[in-house]
């Protein structure tokens, strides 16, 4: 088997058996956390004001959102929501002022 790059394109060696991309900056990487309700609001407050684009804010928290509603905690799925829905509405008045 192929040894792992230390950089690359960001997708799996061939015949690797990891099933992720590889992470090529670790450092502006988003913590996902939702164990409690407050870690799920720390969360969503830092990823509302992460210098990051629109649609990855968005796949961070839906993929918060997914994962708390699989874990049954449903409180912790909807600040996810809520914030989604805070997110695209400050991202539609900023596209209407142009």
């Amino acid at each position: 088997m192929k040894k792992d790059p230390k950089v690359g394109t960001g997708k799996k060696p061939k015949g690797s058996g990891r099933r992720l991309y590889t992470d090529e900056n670790p450092k502006d990487t988003v913590n996902i956390r939702f164990a409690t309700v407050a870690d799920a609001q720390a969360t969503a407050r830092k990823v509302k004001r992460i210098n990051k684009p629109f649609a990855r804010k968005i796949q961070i928290l839906t993929v918060m959102e997914q994962r708390a509603k699989v874990s049954g905690k449903t409180k912790q799925a909807q600040i996810a929501k809520k914030a989604k829905e805070d997110i695209r509405a400050k991202h539609k008045t900023k596209k209407g002022k142009t």
